[in-house]
């Protein structure tokens, strides 16, 4: 079986390309049906994997988020800790304290690069899933119109053709 859309699209691509053409006809193909509807419903499962990959993404930040939270806590910590051993002798309390600030300042800095870096990075997968998404759901609906386009071709040249439901039905057996 395919592992992508991208696979089972050209796939489909393949068949459509490949099909024998119908008699007396060089714009009219014959496939087969089953097929062809089984790999479009193939690359209709593939969609909630691509929104999978887009969840695991965000949770993936979600983590580089909170280890940069956790990163920056701890340097907190550190310069708190380190403020207060200073703190001990007067002449230095005000260095310390300075010190501290710059090291909070520092660590709130790396910690809003960190999360600017990690949504932009989750900003740009999503938007990149969502586009390989619409290209390939645009590429099911021209495949999908390009055979109701040969199967009402072939319908109107054999008008004789059964149809159910309202729907056109495309029997290759008789072309």
């Amino acid at each position: 079986m395919a592992s992508g859309v991208e696979e089972l699209l050209d796939m489909l691509f393949e068949m459509i390309d490949e099909a024998k053409n119908a008699p007396l006809s060089s714009d009219k193909c014959i496939i087969e049906r089953d097929r062809a509807l089984d790999l479009i419903d193939d690359i209709r499962s593939q969609f909630p994997m691509e929104l999978t990959e887009a969840r695991k993404m965000m949770a993936r930040r979600a983590e580089m988020e909170a280890d940069a939270k956790r990163k920056a806590e701890s340097i907190v910590r550190s310069a708190e800790e380190r403020a207060k051993q200073m703190l001990a002798a007067d002449a230095l309390a005000l260095q310390a304290k300075q010190r501290a600030n710059d090291m909070i300042r520092q660590a709130e800095e790396r910690s809003r690069a960190l999360k600017r870096s990690a949504n932009e990075y989750c900003e740009d997968a999503l938007r990149r899933t969502e586009e390989a998404v619409a290209e390939a759901f645009d590429e099911i609906k021209q495949s999908r119109s390009r055979f109701r386009a040969a199967a009402a071709a072939t319908i109107n040249n054999n008008p004789g053709a059964p149809a159910q439901g309202g729907r056109i039905v495309f029997d290759a057996d008789k072309d």
